[in-house]
């Protein structure tokens, strides 16, 4: 088994969304954009990318709790395939460690 884990900076630009589920199990969901240059072969790129970000169980309140948007964080965790409510896939970072950057 391969290592999935993804580390990304950016800036909250929604406002988490606490819920739980029939289950009793808490979520938190919230979006954060990825602003960068990267070089690739020698060539310099900007890089853009929109991410959700899940937050599951008990941790998901203490995690989130400081969240509001306009503020940048540090996200580690591992990636999954979600459905979208057409059916479209979508990659979805689940958060098991939130840092707040100033």
């Amino acid at each position: 088994m391969t290592d999935n884990c993804l580390e990304l900076i950016g800036e909250v630009i929604k406002p988490p969304k606490l819920s739980t589920s029939p289950a009793g199990i808490h979520h938190c969901q919230f979006v954060i954009d990825h602003r960068s240059m990267q070089t690739e072969d020698g060539l310099t790129r900007n890089a853009f990318v929109r991410m959700q970000v899940v937050v599951t169980g008990e941790q998901s309140q203490s995690l989130t709790r400081d969240l509001t948007a306009g503020i940048n964080v540090k996200v580690r965790g591992f990636i999954n395939r979600h459905e979208s409510r057409n059916g479209n896939p979508i990659l979805v970072l689940h958060a098991q460690q939130i840092e707040m950057i100033n």
